[in-house]
């Protein structure tokens, strides 16, 4: 199984550089951007979240009615 081709492995690690990149950018920023930062990195991990729960229920509906996904082939 080649895991790189996985949507979920992709958008786990979309999530990963995006939530580093704003905590960095918050972290080194000017003082009151901490805040808005934390607020977006808080606010963009349900919909990352729920896009990993998709695809996967998604593919087990394929795998159930016998169809692989391409990653698994």
């Amino acid at each position: 199984m080649k895991f790189y081709q996985d949507p979920k492995f992709w958008t786990a690690v979309v999530d990963t550089v995006v939530s580093l990149a704003l905590y960095f950018v918050g972290k080194y920023g000017p003082a009151g951007l901490l805040d808005d930062m934390k607020f977006a990195i808080v606010a963009l991990q349900p919909i990352f979240a729920l896009v990993i729960a998709g695809v996967f229920q998604s593919q087990q509906a394929s795998i159930a009615r016998g169809v692989l996904p391409k990653f698994m082939k």
